[in-house]
């Protein structure tokens, strides 16, 4: 095609403003692709994710609640509580799922036709399908969980004592009794 032929063209397609800004028929399935192949597990983990991400400031808020109530009646509270952040959790997370899995095609498929080009895009394709990616999929997963249960192990109680004296300083500040704390003798001892 000459110089001309190819100006003509390009005005031709900055005018009509389709011929650019669409990905070509493979680039597009190619996309498609990996939207379908992403969507697999993205939509239940985030939704997740979301989902329980207050929770355990709730739940913290919660206990030290708990200690107001009578002591008769605080198992019986603390699992209505228990009954009520389940129930939280069992309706949330489809309902985020379906709204995560009707945003991801739109948002990844403008995001991946934006970043990558069309080779590169097979290259994500050929990795993705590939039984190595599947099993390092499945390996991360285990790998996130067992570095987040050493790192809680080790800095948890840390974490715990340091929210509790932020709550404490805060309660200070706005001016009401902090929550009053269970002594720890009691928290330790065995359970028969």
């Amino acid at each position: 095609m000459n110089s001309r032929k190819l100006g003509l063209a390009l005005a031709v397609a900055l005018a009509t403003g389709t011929a650019l800004a669409q990905p070509s028929a493979s680039k597009k399935a190619l996309i498609d692709k990996i939207v379908q192949l992403q969507q697999q597990g993205m939509a239940e983990s985030m939704a997740a994710s979301i989902v329980q991400q207050p929770l355990p400031q709730l739940m913290q808020g919660g206990r030290a609640a708990l200690q107001q109530v009578p002591a008769d009646k605080r198992e019986a509270t603390a699992k209505l509580m228990d009954a009520e952040l389940k129930k939280f959790v069992e309706e949330n997370i489809p309902y985020l799922k379906d709204k995560i899995a009707k945003a991801v095609p739109t948002t990844a498929s403008a995001l991946l036709d934006e970043r990558f080009n069309e080779d590169e895009l097979k290259q994500i394709v050929a990795w993705a399908e590939s039984p190595v990616s599947q099993k390092f999929g499945l390996a991360s997963i285990e790998l996130q969980k067992a570095v987040a249960q050493k790192v809680m192990a080790e800095a948890g109680p840390t974490l715990e004592g340091r929210l509790k004296t932020l709550q404490n300083t805060l309660a200070k500040q706005l001016g009401i009794q902090p929550p009053a704390a269970a002594p720890k003798a009691a928290a330790s001892a065995p359970k028969k």
